[in-house]
Protein backbone atom coordinates (compact mmCIF):
# COMPACT_ATOMS: atom_id res chain seq x y z
CA UNK A 1 0.00 0.00 0.00
CA UNK A 2 1.10 3.62 -0.87
CA UNK A 3 2.48 5.23 2.03
CA UNK A 4 -0.14 8.49 2.33
CA UNK A 5 1.00 11.83 2.19
CA UNK A 6 -0.06 15.67 2.95
CA UNK A 7 1.05 18.85 0.87
CA UNK A 8 -0.03 21.69 2.68
CA UNK A 9 0.06 25.54 2.13
CA UNK A 10 -0.23 24.79 -2.22
CA UNK A 11 -0.89 26.67 -4.77
CA UNK A 12 -3.73 24.25 -6.85
CA UNK A 13 -3.55 24.94 -10.22
CA UNK A 14 -5.41 22.56 -12.38
CA UNK A 15 -7.51 25.05 -14.59
CA UNK A 16 -10.71 24.38 -12.85
CA UNK A 17 -10.42 28.24 -11.68
CA UNK A 18 -8.77 30.89 -13.58
CA UNK A 19 -6.05 31.31 -11.26
CA UNK A 20 -4.27 29.07 -8.29
CA UNK A 21 -6.20 27.97 -5.12
CA UNK A 22 -4.56 27.82 -1.91
CA UNK A 23 -5.13 24.40 -0.30
CA UNK A 24 -4.39 20.95 1.40
CA UNK A 25 -4.25 17.91 -0.47
CA UNK A 26 -4.18 14.02 0.90
CA UNK A 27 -2.88 11.60 -1.23
CA UNK A 28 -3.39 7.89 0.20
CA UNK A 29 -3.50 4.26 -1.37
CA UNK A 30 -3.11 5.89 -4.76
CA UNK A 31 -5.99 8.38 -4.83
CA UNK A 32 -6.55 11.66 -3.78
CA UNK A 33 -8.48 11.87 -0.82
CA UNK A 34 -9.19 14.93 0.20
CA UNK A 35 -8.66 18.43 -1.06
CA UNK A 36 -9.52 21.30 1.34
CA UNK A 37 -8.67 25.03 2.17
CA UNK A 38 -8.55 24.30 5.99
CA UNK A 39 -5.38 22.03 7.00
CA UNK A 40 -5.99 18.43 6.82
CA UNK A 41 -5.70 16.33 10.18
CA UNK A 42 -3.74 12.99 9.31
CA UNK A 43 -1.71 11.65 11.84
CA UNK A 44 0.47 9.34 9.92
CA UNK A 45 1.21 11.02 6.78
CA UNK A 46 4.41 12.40 5.86
CA UNK A 47 3.82 16.12 5.50
CA UNK A 48 5.32 18.87 2.69
CA UNK A 49 5.05 22.33 2.92
CA UNK A 50 5.13 23.55 -0.34
CA UNK A 51 4.63 27.07 0.41
CA UNK A 52 5.70 29.43 -2.64
CA UNK A 53 5.49 26.34 -4.87
CA UNK A 54 2.68 25.26 -7.42
CA UNK A 55 0.73 21.57 -7.21
CA UNK A 56 -0.50 20.60 -10.71
CA UNK A 57 -2.21 17.62 -12.01
CA UNK A 58 0.09 15.28 -13.68
CA UNK A 59 0.05 16.67 -17.78
CA UNK A 60 -1.31 15.07 -20.43
CA UNK A 61 -0.14 15.12 -23.93
CA UNK A 62 -3.06 14.04 -25.71
CA UNK A 63 -0.87 12.93 -29.15
CA UNK A 64 2.02 11.40 -28.71
CA UNK A 65 3.80 8.22 -30.77
CA UNK A 66 5.48 6.48 -28.33
CA UNK A 67 6.75 3.84 -30.94
CA UNK A 68 8.30 6.38 -32.95
CA UNK A 69 11.80 5.94 -32.35
CA UNK A 70 13.84 7.93 -35.29
CA UNK A 71 11.84 10.36 -37.45
CA UNK A 72 12.19 8.56 -40.42
CA UNK A 73 8.80 6.52 -39.85
CA UNK A 74 9.39 3.96 -42.69
CA UNK A 75 12.90 2.89 -41.56
CA UNK A 76 10.92 3.03 -38.18
CA UNK A 77 8.34 0.22 -39.19
CA UNK A 78 11.42 -1.81 -40.07
CA UNK A 79 13.16 -2.17 -37.18
CA UNK A 80 12.80 -4.84 -34.67
CA UNK A 81 10.00 -5.47 -32.61
CA UNK A 82 12.05 -5.46 -29.25
CA UNK A 83 14.37 -3.08 -30.67
CA UNK A 84 11.62 -1.10 -30.40
CA UNK A 85 9.97 -1.40 -27.78
CA UNK A 86 12.93 -0.89 -25.44
CA UNK A 87 13.58 2.60 -26.97
CA UNK A 88 9.73 3.15 -26.47
CA UNK A 89 10.06 2.57 -22.82
CA UNK A 90 12.90 5.16 -22.76
CA UNK A 91 10.68 7.45 -24.61
CA UNK A 92 8.06 6.91 -21.96
CA UNK A 93 10.24 6.99 -18.86
CA UNK A 94 11.55 11.02 -20.54
CA UNK A 95 7.79 11.72 -20.92
CA UNK A 96 7.06 11.05 -17.26
CA UNK A 97 9.73 12.65 -16.50
CA UNK A 98 8.98 15.59 -17.70
CA UNK A 99 5.88 15.67 -15.79
CA UNK A 100 3.65 13.77 -18.29
CA UNK A 101 1.95 11.29 -16.04
CA UNK A 102 -0.69 10.97 -19.04
CA UNK A 103 -0.24 9.90 -22.80
CA UNK A 104 -2.60 9.31 -25.68
CA UNK A 105 -0.88 8.03 -28.45
CA UNK A 106 -2.13 7.76 -31.59
CA UNK A 107 -1.00 5.37 -33.91
CA UNK A 108 1.32 2.54 -33.00
CA UNK A 109 1.37 1.68 -29.14
CA UNK A 110 -0.01 -1.96 -28.60
CA UNK A 111 -1.73 -3.41 -25.74
CA UNK A 112 0.89 -5.40 -25.06
CA UNK A 113 3.54 -2.57 -24.59
CA UNK A 114 0.66 -1.14 -22.27
CA UNK A 115 0.62 -3.91 -20.22
CA UNK A 116 4.35 -4.12 -19.83
CA UNK A 117 3.93 -0.68 -18.44
CA UNK A 118 1.26 -1.74 -16.04
CA UNK A 119 2.99 -4.88 -14.53
CA UNK A 120 5.79 -2.24 -13.72
CA UNK A 121 8.51 -3.36 -16.45
CA UNK A 122 9.42 0.58 -16.62
CA UNK A 123 8.36 3.79 -15.44
CA UNK A 124 6.31 5.71 -18.22
CA UNK A 125 2.80 7.69 -18.14
CA UNK A 126 -0.60 6.11 -17.93
CA UNK A 127 -1.28 4.93 -22.06
CA UNK A 128 -4.41 6.00 -23.95
CA UNK A 129 -4.21 4.17 -26.81
CA UNK A 130 -5.40 3.99 -31.01
CA UNK A 131 -3.79 0.54 -31.58
CA UNK A 132 -2.66 0.88 -35.44
CA UNK A 133 -4.00 3.92 -37.17
CA UNK A 134 -6.24 3.04 -40.19
CA UNK A 135 -4.95 4.74 -43.50
CA UNK A 136 -5.69 4.26 -47.03
CA UNK A 137 -3.22 2.96 -49.78
CA UNK A 138 -1.22 5.81 -50.76
CA UNK A 139 -2.50 7.61 -47.41
CA UNK A 140 -0.58 8.68 -44.19
CA UNK A 141 1.13 5.69 -42.92
CA UNK A 142 1.68 3.63 -46.52
CA UNK A 143 5.21 4.76 -46.47
CA UNK A 144 6.14 2.05 -49.03
CA UNK A 145 7.14 4.76 -51.58
CA UNK A 146 5.99 5.22 -54.99
CA UNK A 147 7.70 1.82 -56.25
CA UNK A 148 7.69 -0.08 -53.54
CA UNK A 149 4.75 -2.69 -54.06
CA UNK A 150 5.36 -5.51 -50.45
CA UNK A 151 1.45 -5.76 -49.52
CA UNK A 152 -0.78 -4.01 -47.44
CA UNK A 153 -0.88 -6.11 -44.82
CA UNK A 154 2.69 -6.48 -44.47
CA UNK A 155 2.68 -3.37 -41.84
CA UNK A 156 0.15 -4.00 -39.62
CA UNK A 157 2.45 -6.70 -37.55
CA UNK A 158 5.09 -4.61 -36.96
CA UNK A 159 5.56 -2.80 -33.65
CA UNK A 160 7.37 -0.31 -35.14
CA UNK A 161 4.32 0.87 -37.44
CA UNK A 162 2.22 3.63 -36.84
CA UNK A 163 -0.86 2.31 -38.68
CA UNK A 164 -2.12 -0.34 -41.13
CA UNK A 165 -3.82 -0.05 -44.78
CA UNK A 166 -7.60 -0.18 -45.36
CA UNK A 167 -9.44 0.04 -48.58
CA UNK A 168 -13.53 0.01 -48.20
CA UNK A 169 -15.90 0.23 -46.30
CA UNK A 170 -15.60 -4.18 -45.03
CA UNK A 171 -12.15 -3.83 -44.33
CA UNK A 172 -12.48 -0.31 -42.15
CA UNK A 173 -15.14 -2.07 -40.09
CA UNK A 174 -12.71 -5.26 -39.44
CA UNK A 175 -9.72 -3.10 -38.77
CA UNK A 176 -11.86 -1.16 -36.37
CA UNK A 177 -13.20 -4.37 -34.80
CA UNK A 178 -9.99 -5.93 -34.56
CA UNK A 179 -7.94 -2.83 -33.58
CA UNK A 180 -10.87 -2.43 -30.04
CA UNK A 181 -10.49 -6.18 -29.45
CA UNK A 182 -6.56 -5.89 -29.61
CA UNK A 183 -6.95 -3.01 -26.42
CA UNK A 184 -8.18 -0.01 -28.18
CA UNK A 185 -9.71 2.49 -26.39
CA UNK A 186 -10.58 5.06 -29.21
CA UNK A 187 -10.22 4.45 -33.27
CA UNK A 188 -7.61 6.59 -34.92
CA UNK A 189 -8.03 7.44 -38.88
CA UNK A 190 -5.72 9.56 -41.46
CA UNK A 191 -8.09 11.29 -42.87
CA UNK A 192 -5.94 14.34 -44.57
CA UNK A 193 -2.37 13.94 -46.04
CA UNK A 194 0.13 14.10 -43.97
CA UNK A 195 3.97 15.69 -43.80
CA UNK A 196 5.93 12.44 -42.89
CA UNK A 197 4.62 9.98 -45.47
CA UNK A 198 5.90 10.29 -48.95
CA UNK A 199 3.14 9.99 -51.61
CA UNK A 200 0.46 12.60 -50.09
CA UNK A 201 0.19 15.90 -50.55
CA UNK A 202 -0.92 17.79 -47.59
CA UNK A 203 -4.47 18.44 -49.35
CA UNK A 204 -5.06 14.78 -49.89
CA UNK A 205 -8.29 13.64 -48.43
CA UNK A 206 -8.08 10.09 -46.74
CA UNK A 207 -10.67 8.52 -47.01
CA UNK A 208 -14.14 8.24 -48.98
CA UNK A 209 -16.84 9.72 -46.58
CA UNK A 210 -18.50 6.41 -46.58
CA UNK A 211 -15.33 4.48 -45.07
CA UNK A 212 -15.40 7.20 -42.52
CA UNK A 213 -18.75 7.11 -41.67
CA UNK A 214 -18.00 3.29 -41.11
CA UNK A 215 -15.13 3.87 -38.45
CA UNK A 216 -17.27 6.06 -36.43
CA UNK A 217 -20.04 3.82 -36.24
CA UNK A 218 -17.84 1.00 -34.99
CA UNK A 219 -16.32 3.55 -32.45
CA UNK A 220 -19.97 4.07 -31.01
CA UNK A 221 -21.01 0.90 -31.39
CA UNK A 222 -18.18 0.04 -28.78
CA UNK A 223 -18.74 2.79 -26.70
CA UNK A 224 -15.72 5.23 -27.74
CA UNK A 225 -14.81 7.83 -30.61
CA UNK A 226 -12.96 8.01 -33.97
CA UNK A 227 -9.77 10.63 -34.09
CA UNK A 228 -8.49 11.39 -36.95
CA UNK A 229 -5.50 13.34 -38.46
CA UNK A 230 -6.73 16.55 -39.95
CA UNK A 231 -4.88 19.56 -42.12
CA UNK A 232 -7.24 21.20 -44.79
CA UNK A 233 -10.60 23.15 -43.53
CA UNK A 234 -12.39 21.07 -45.80
CA UNK A 235 -11.00 17.76 -44.99
CA UNK A 236 -11.81 19.04 -41.26
CA UNK A 237 -15.67 20.08 -42.32
CA UNK A 238 -16.12 16.59 -43.70
CA UNK A 239 -14.79 14.82 -40.70
CA UNK A 240 -16.76 16.76 -38.25
CA UNK A 241 -20.14 16.33 -40.45
CA UNK A 242 -19.40 12.50 -40.22
CA UNK A 243 -19.01 12.42 -36.33
CA UNK A 244 -15.34 12.40 -35.66
CA UNK A 245 -15.04 13.59 -32.46
CA UNK A 246 -11.43 14.22 -32.31
CA UNK A 247 -9.72 16.43 -34.54
CA UNK A 248 -5.52 16.30 -34.90
CA UNK A 249 -3.54 19.49 -35.81
CA UNK A 250 -6.29 21.48 -37.65
CA UNK A 251 -3.46 23.81 -38.96
CA UNK A 252 -5.54 25.34 -41.70
CA UNK A 253 -8.83 25.09 -40.33
CA UNK A 254 -10.94 28.55 -40.75
CA UNK A 255 -13.76 30.04 -38.41
CA UNK A 256 -16.88 29.17 -40.19
CA UNK A 257 -15.89 25.06 -39.75
CA UNK A 258 -14.05 25.78 -36.29
CA UNK A 259 -17.66 26.89 -34.86
CA UNK A 260 -19.29 23.84 -36.75
CA UNK A 261 -16.98 21.99 -34.72
CA UNK A 262 -17.15 23.55 -31.64
CA UNK A 263 -21.46 23.60 -31.87
CA UNK A 264 -20.88 19.71 -32.76
CA UNK A 265 -19.05 18.95 -29.61
CA UNK A 266 -15.55 18.30 -31.07
CA UNK A 267 -12.09 18.82 -29.43
CA UNK A 268 -8.85 20.23 -31.49
CA UNK A 269 -5.77 18.75 -30.55
CA UNK A 270 -3.34 21.40 -32.02
CA UNK A 271 0.30 19.83 -32.16
CA UNK A 272 2.47 22.78 -33.10
CA UNK A 273 5.86 21.70 -31.68
CA UNK A 274 6.56 18.97 -34.07
CA UNK A 275 6.86 21.20 -37.29
CA UNK A 276 9.44 23.38 -35.64
CA UNK A 277 11.49 20.84 -34.16
CA UNK A 278 11.13 19.05 -37.97
CA UNK A 279 11.90 22.31 -39.64
CA UNK A 280 15.53 22.89 -37.69
CA UNK A 281 16.79 19.17 -37.43
CA UNK A 282 14.55 16.78 -39.34
CA UNK A 283 16.67 16.61 -42.12
CA UNK A 284 19.63 16.23 -40.01
CA UNK A 285 18.02 13.22 -38.50
CA UNK A 286 17.16 11.37 -41.88
CA UNK A 287 13.33 12.65 -42.05
CA UNK A 288 13.09 12.12 -46.03
CA UNK A 289 13.24 15.17 -48.32
CA UNK A 290 10.25 14.75 -49.59
CA UNK A 291 8.78 15.12 -46.48
CA UNK A 292 10.74 17.66 -45.37
CA UNK A 293 9.58 20.28 -48.49
CA UNK A 294 6.14 20.30 -46.79
CA UNK A 295 6.87 21.52 -43.09
CA UNK A 296 6.33 25.14 -43.98
CA UNK A 297 2.66 23.91 -45.31
CA UNK A 298 1.23 23.29 -42.28
CA UNK A 299 4.01 24.97 -39.96
CA UNK A 300 3.65 28.75 -41.02
CA UNK A 301 -0.65 28.45 -40.14
CA UNK A 302 -0.12 26.92 -36.60
CA UNK A 303 0.03 29.77 -34.72
CA UNK A 304 -3.43 31.21 -36.30
CA UNK A 305 -4.98 28.20 -36.15
CA UNK A 306 -4.44 28.35 -32.25
CA UNK A 307 -6.47 32.12 -32.39
CA UNK A 308 -9.03 30.90 -34.64
CA UNK A 309 -10.09 27.91 -32.65
CA UNK A 310 -10.03 30.23 -29.45
CA UNK A 311 -12.19 32.98 -30.94
CA UNK A 312 -14.67 29.78 -32.48
CA UNK A 313 -15.06 28.80 -28.84
CA UNK A 314 -13.43 25.39 -29.95
CA UNK A 315 -11.88 23.20 -26.87
CA UNK A 316 -8.27 22.42 -27.76
CA UNK A 317 -6.30 19.63 -25.82
CA UNK A 318 -2.46 19.76 -25.84
CA UNK A 319 -0.50 17.29 -28.31
CA UNK A 320 3.25 16.87 -29.58
CA UNK A 321 3.31 14.57 -32.43
CA UNK A 322 7.35 14.24 -31.68
CA UNK A 323 9.16 11.82 -33.20
CA UNK A 324 12.53 10.36 -32.48
CA UNK A 325 15.33 12.44 -30.98
CA UNK A 326 13.06 15.15 -31.08
CA UNK A 327 10.35 13.90 -28.42
CA UNK A 328 12.76 15.88 -26.47
CA UNK A 329 11.62 18.89 -26.95
CA UNK A 330 7.89 17.56 -25.92
CA UNK A 331 7.46 20.42 -23.37
CA UNK A 332 8.06 23.65 -25.43
CA UNK A 333 4.01 23.22 -26.72
CA UNK A 334 3.43 25.36 -23.82
CA UNK A 335 6.03 28.09 -24.73
CA UNK A 336 4.58 28.10 -28.30
CA UNK A 337 0.90 28.03 -27.46
CA UNK A 338 1.72 30.96 -24.92
CA UNK A 339 2.68 33.30 -27.48
CA UNK A 340 -0.71 33.68 -28.42
CA UNK A 341 -2.94 32.01 -25.91
CA UNK A 342 -3.61 33.13 -22.14
CA UNK A 343 -1.27 30.79 -19.89
CA UNK A 344 -4.08 29.46 -17.99
CA UNK A 345 -6.04 28.18 -21.47
CA UNK A 346 -2.65 26.54 -21.88
CA UNK A 347 -2.79 24.99 -18.76
CA UNK A 348 -6.20 24.07 -19.22
CA UNK A 349 -5.15 21.90 -22.67
CA UNK A 350 -2.88 19.49 -20.59
CA UNK A 351 -5.18 18.74 -17.93
CA UNK A 352 -9.02 19.36 -17.89
CA UNK A 353 -9.53 19.32 -21.21
CA UNK A 354 -6.94 16.79 -22.50
CA UNK A 355 -8.90 14.35 -19.49
CA UNK A 356 -12.48 15.18 -21.70
CA UNK A 357 -10.91 14.24 -24.70
CA UNK A 358 -9.91 11.16 -22.93
CA UNK A 359 -13.38 10.24 -21.78
CA UNK A 360 -11.32 10.65 -18.38
CA UNK A 361 -12.45 13.43 -16.29
CA UNK A 362 -12.35 13.17 -12.48
CA UNK A 363 -9.77 10.89 -12.74
CA UNK A 364 -7.02 12.27 -14.40
CA UNK A 365 -6.30 15.82 -15.06
CA UNK A 366 -7.74 17.45 -12.01
CA UNK A 367 -6.40 17.92 -7.98
CA UNK A 368 -9.82 16.70 -6.88
CA UNK A 369 -10.72 13.89 -4.14
CA UNK A 370 -11.24 10.37 -6.18
CA UNK A 371 -8.41 11.41 -9.04
CA UNK A 372 -5.94 9.41 -9.77
CA UNK A 373 -3.14 10.68 -7.21
CA UNK A 374 -1.06 11.77 -10.55
CA UNK A 375 0.65 15.39 -9.62
CA UNK A 376 3.50 17.47 -9.96
CA UNK A 377 5.14 19.97 -8.05
CA UNK A 378 6.32 23.00 -10.15
CA UNK A 379 8.92 25.63 -8.55
CA UNK A 380 7.50 28.82 -9.05
CA UNK A 381 4.08 29.68 -11.07
CA UNK A 382 3.76 28.33 -14.23
CA UNK A 383 0.67 31.25 -15.39
CA UNK A 384 3.31 34.06 -14.87
CA UNK A 385 6.45 31.77 -16.91
CA UNK A 386 5.06 28.82 -19.06
CA UNK A 387 8.34 27.89 -19.59
CA UNK A 388 8.87 26.31 -16.26
CA UNK A 389 6.96 23.26 -17.39
CA UNK A 390 10.36 23.42 -19.99
CA UNK A 391 13.42 22.06 -19.34
CA UNK A 392 13.29 18.33 -19.07
CA UNK A 393 11.35 18.88 -15.39
CA UNK A 394 14.32 20.86 -14.51
CA UNK A 395 11.72 23.07 -12.24
CA UNK A 396 9.50 20.04 -11.18
CA UNK A 397 10.65 19.13 -7.90
CA UNK A 398 8.17 16.31 -7.77
CA UNK A 399 5.89 13.96 -9.80
CA UNK A 400 4.25 11.21 -8.19
CA UNK A 401 2.27 8.85 -9.85
CA UNK A 402 -0.34 6.82 -8.94
CA UNK A 403 0.45 8.26 -5.24
CA UNK A 404 3.86 7.03 -5.94
CA UNK A 405 6.85 9.50 -5.89
CA UNK A 406 8.68 9.05 -9.13
CA UNK A 407 11.23 11.96 -8.79
CA UNK A 408 11.62 14.02 -5.20
CA UNK A 409 12.96 16.70 -4.11
CA UNK A 410 10.77 17.63 -1.69
CA UNK A 411 12.02 18.26 2.17
CA UNK A 412 10.30 16.25 4.40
Amino acid sequence: MTDAVLFENAAILDGSADGAVPGHVLVEAGMIKEVSDAPIAAASARRVDLRGRTLMPGLIDAHVHVVAGVVNLGLNAMLPDPLVAFRAAKIMHGMLMRGFTTVRDLGGCTHGLRMARDEGHFDGPRLNISGKALSQTGGHCDFRGRHDTRDTAFFAARLGSLGRLVDGVADVRRACREEIKAGADYIKIMANGGVASPTDPIAFVGFSREEVLAAVEEAENAGTYVAAHLYTDSAIRRAVECGVRSLEHCNLIEGETARFAAHRGAIACPTLVTYQALKDEGAAMGFPAESVAKIDDVRLAGLRSLETMREAGLTMAFGTDLLGELHRHQSEEFVIRGRVLPAIEVIRSATLNAAKLLMSEGRIGCVAPGAHADLVVVEGDPLKDLSLLTGQGRHLSAIMLGGRFVKDQLAA
